[in-house]
């Protein structure tokens, strides 16, 4: 019950804040509108003092998000490779792991091809990359206990915690005061992002009280392909996880919830997205975010939170190959 009430704060905040709209995240990473920059920085800030205070209250005992590596030139490199086809998969599906499931509770069109390019993607990685990716021979040396000082940003800059919390609190809010100032919002902001943002923050919060845990996603992916091969192959071999799924199923649900209360909410500005590029975009950004370890939500509103280094490369690298292809786009 926990992982619905959870999902459904926020799908709900997803849906109010506006950043469920293909619109929106599409005009983001074509640098035409910074609607989602502000409601993400916001989501971020908010989430990190949350997060800070509940650890240092011993509530919470999180650790750092660990690299994810392919093997190829570095201990980060999945999260580059996976933060590239994420922000890929974005840019051509107007949507991200957690919003698509908030588009499918509101009933935009190409989030329900969007999300079948992603459970396809779950299925596909349990099923045979994340194998393949596991027995792959490492040409690169294991972390040592050395290395663990670098899996958060003051580690890395050896600075301490409270240095880099005050340090990345004022970046969040001259970005967020620079986008509010300068620029424009449109038609998709029913309420300002930075509200947006801040309901965002306190679905967080809720997860944190009530899981214990932070927000994310893309896992739920990886559960329905571990779910689906196991009826397939029959023989009792259904998994006994379904956690993450209940979470994403409550996503929906309280998408869904707050379309039909405040039909304002549900309303979509239009973008022109296929059936092609929406399943492919979603099959791109499932996959990504499974090499990356993480999605927009696990890596960039939770893993923010908790300094991780990974989380900072994988997020550079998703907007970065988002905007990229978006200027490619036109």
């Amino acid at each position: 019950m926990n992982s619905l009430l959870s999902g459904a704060a926020l799908g709900a905040a997803l849906t109010a804040s506006g950043v469920f709209q293909p619109s929106v995240i599409v005009s983001q990473l074509k640098f035409e509108n910074f609607h989602m920059i502000q409601a993400f920085l916001t989501a971020a800030a908010a989430s990190t003092c949350i997060v800070t205070a509940a650890q240092s209250l011993g509530y919470l005992k999180l650790s750092p998000r660990s690299f994810s590596s392919v093997g190829l030139f570095a201990k980060w490199d999945g999260n580059v490779f996976g933060g590239m086809l994420l922000g890929t998969g974005m840019m051509l599906s107007g949507a991200c792991p957690g919003t698509v499931l908030a588009q499918v509770g509101a009933g935009v069109r190409s989030g329900f091809y969007a999300f079948q390019g992603a459970v396809l993607a779950g299925i596909v990685w349990t099923g045979f990359l994340q194998p393949y990716l596991s027995q792959t021979p490492k040409r690169l040396p294991q972390s040592s206990p050395e290395d663990k000082k670098f899996l958060t940003v003051y580690g890395t800059l050896g600075a301490s915690r409270t240095t880099a919390l005050v340090g990345l609190e004022l970046m969040f809010a001259a970005i967020i005061g620079a986008a509010v100032s300068f620029t424009s919002l449109g038609p998709e902001a029913k309420i300002s992002p930075v509200v947006g943002g801040l309901c965002i923050g306190a679905a967080q919060l809720l997860s944190v009280v009530l899981r214990k845990s932070l927000v994310g996603t893309s896992t739920s992916y990886e559960e329905a392909g571990d779910w689906f091969l196991g009826v397939c192959r029959g023989n009792g071999g259904v998994p006994k996880r379904y956690n993450n799924m209940l979470f994403s199923a409550g996503m929906i649900a309280g998408a869904f919830a707050l379309t039909r209360a405040v039909p304002v909410f549900g309303q979509v500005s239009p973008t022109t997205i296929s059936p092609l590029n929406a399943g492919i975009g979603g099959f791109l950004m499932i996959l990504g975010s499974r090499i990356a370890g993480g999605c927009t939500s696990g890596h960039g509103i939770s893993g923010l939170s908790l300094f991780s280094t990974s989380s900072f490369i994988t997020i550079a690298a998703t907007f970065g190959a988002g905007g990229f292809v978006g200027l490619l786009r036109g």
